[in-house]
């Protein structure tokens, strides 16, 4: 079917603002409405788009492409360095003992050894794109399990440059597809040299596009930033990301794998956080037709001919990508409840396989009707993670909670900020909210798991975890903090977490909630300053507003309140060393006594003295009743 461009555009977008939406009610998640999408609108179902399956998915691959450089943006120093044991140690441990079992099973099937050795690497791995945006969705990126799923995918993602630079040296050794390999050939600068130097060639124009990303790029930015023209910036973005891309084709390379690189290259720069703004748009929207593209690659005939075959791949894969995450999950102490997140987040194969099994069957180490196959068995099992994640979810979750009843781990602090906020309840969440209005950053933690996340799919990045323990405060940067906010519902943990951070953290400011007056007396004893009854301000203010619609001017009994406070809280640091029940009522008897007394006299002096103070809804209040009274 002959279309023109904006013909395929509408049938895209059409397909994504009907199935996306449905599927997000539905509980499936966006990835698996706009797999759907493609399914639907695909060469092998309603045939709206594409003749074949690959046509558009040499078009989506820019998704991936802008996902990934957006991916190595966030690739600084200091979080590989924070996450180095997750990333070598659980991230390689996945992929080399996947790859063996599944290059056994494959063995299995008849294939010869290269073959199968290609298959266990292709197969390894999962998708990024999937499994960060369905975590991200629900908020589990901060989690134990995100954490630990970010690290594998990182490995992976990394993975791939070898395993690009084997596939070759594979052919070589020959696979008796040699034939499939001079047909599928693709034009390259590095055609027709040996192994060796083919590899060293890749590692010296990897070198340069580093050296040079850090010399010349970051100038270059800092000019055309000086130019003030926005659209001028984003070019340049692109310019650098799809320039980058070309250049790892012409080595050979995946161009999703040369953005990633542009991303670590600049992940220092100043300007991270406009490049990250200004691709954002352009990363959602072509992941979407990547994943439509996905849906619609499915070869329905071929699955048809070769379901049982199919089948049985689909079910090995999961059942040997979630067996071995758990297993290495436990090895690495991943509590049972975030183990199971974690692993059956990530049984399904990667869209770096699209890439990988067009490059083997370049080189000749697959044939056609392996890759063909192969590709069904992708899609599906992509198509297949929102559902598995579902199941999870609903039917292992709930008995893993109840029998365990392990607690959840405290999530990774990836961030540093000037204040932080123990406590993100009613109270804490309004001093936050109040904060963040005022572009003043702050880091948020809370120990009520199902609050935060609620929270996060509100849009508030907070973190899980027990403030009062030394470690998390540490982790969340309370040695470079200057201001603490206490907001934690419990009398206890606010106690305890006061003497961390008197222990731990002197310097720190900190700001304490308290319920009540008999809660601010055991903050007080703790030698706190800076006290914060919950209920003060706000009965003081329906007090300031009662008199003031008995007629009292606002801003006269705002002077008021102000005095109770001043006398209140002077009274209360003698009344919190008071320990015994009998004398505590006999001197807050007292104090009230003389504090009425005192704020009479206040009041008394200032009508004597004609109350001159103003508020201009009072004075205009008054300048209308002159106004009647002169009609």
């Amino acid at each position: 079917m002959d279309q023109s461009f904006f013909s395929t555009a509408l049938v895209f977008l059409a397909a994504a603002v009907i199935c996306v939406p449905l599927a997000k009610k539905s509980g499936l998640g966006s990835v698996l409405g706009y797999l759907i999408a493609g399914v639907i609108i695909g060469p092998f179902v309603m045939g709206f788009v594409g003749k074949e399956g690959q046509d558009i998915m040499h078009f989506a691959e820019f998704g991936v492409v802008m996902m990934l450089f957006l991916i190595g943006l966030e690739l600084e120093p200091e979080l590989l360095w924070k996450l180095r044991k997750s990333i070598l140690g659980l991230g390689g441990l996945q992929v080399v003992l996947t790859t063996i079992v599944i290059a056994g099973v494959a063995m299995l099937f008849n294939f010869v050894w290269q073959q199968a050795l290609a298959l266990g690497m292709i197969l390894a791995l999962s998708s990024t794109a999937i499994v960060l945006q369905t975590l991200s969705e629900k908020g589990l990126m901060k989690t134990s399990a995100g954490q630990s799923a970010f690290s594998v995918l990182l490995f992976q993602d990394i993975a791939v440059i070898p395993m690009l630079a084997l596939f070759p040296l594979l052919a070589t050794l020959g696979t008796g597809n040699e034939q499939a390999a001079d047909h599928h050939a693709a034009k390259t600068w590095v055609d027709g040299f040996p192994a060796w130097l083919h590899a060293l060639i890749v590692l010296g124009i990897i070198a340069a596009i580093i050296v040079v990303g850090r010399i010349a790029v970051r100038p270059l930015l800092r000019i055309i930033a000086k130019t003030n023209m926005r659209e001028i910036f984003t070019a340049s973005a692109l310019l650098i990301i799809v320039g980058i891309a070309v250049l790892m084709t012409q080595i050979g390379l995946s161009p999703a794998l040369g953005s990633f690189l542009a991303g670590v290259v600049l992940a220092n720069s100043e300007y991270k956080h406009e490049l990250e703004s200004d691709i954002e748009p352009f990363k959602g929207l072509l992941l979407g037709v990547f994943f439509i593209a996905v849906g619609a690659s499915i070869d329905f005939h071929v699955v048809s001919q070769e379901y049982r075959t199919i089948i049985l791949w689909v079910a090995a894969l999961t059942a040997v990508k979630s067996l071995v995450l758990l297993l290495l999950g436990k090895v690495f102490k991943v509590s049972t409840e975030q183990n199971f997140i974690f692993s059956f987040s990530l049984t399904q194969v990667g869209e770096f396989a699209f890439v990988l099994f067009s490059f083997s069957l370049q080189q000749g180490v697959l044939s056609a009707e392996t890759t063909s196959i192969m590709t069904a068995v992708v899609a599906i099992s992509m198509a297949l993670t929102p559902l598995v994640i579902m199941a999870n979810e609903k039917l292992i979750l709930p008995r893993v909670g109840t029998d365990e009843k392990e607690e959840r781990e405290a999530d990774e602090i990836d961030e540093k900020n000037p204040v932080i906020i123990a406590g993100f309840g009613h109270f804490g969440s309004m001093i936050g909210r109040f904060l963040r209005a005022n572009k003043i950053p702050a880091t948020y933690l809370d120990l009520d798991s199902d609050r935060v996340d609620a929270l996060r799919g509100m849009g508030f990045k907070v973190f899980y975890g027990d403030a009062s323990r030394h470690e998390l405060l540490q982790a969340a940067g309370a040695d470079k903090a200057r201001i603490i906010i206490i907001a934690i519902d419990s009398p206890e943990k606010r106690l305890e977490m006061i003497e961390t951070v008197k222990k731990h953290f002197p310097h720190l400011h900190m700001l304490v909630r308290a319920k009540n007056r008999y809660d601010a007396y055991d903050l007080m004893n703790a030698g706190m300053l800076h006290i914060y009854r919950e209920t003060l301000d706000t009965s003081l203010r329906v007090g300031v507003d009662a008199m003031s619609l008995l007629g009292y001017r606002k801003y006269t009994a705002k002077r008021l309140a102000r005095n109770f406070i001043k006398y209140d809280e002077a009274n209360m640091r003698h009344l919190s060393a008071i320990r015994n029940p009998d004398d505590y009522v006999v001197e807050a008897k007292k104090y009230i006594e003389e504090m009425e007394e005192t704020l009479q006299s206040d009041r008394q002096n200032i009508f004597m003295g004609g109350d001159t103070s103003w508020d201009p809804e009072t004075m205009r209040e008054e300048a209308r009743a002159r106004e009647n009274i002169a009609e």
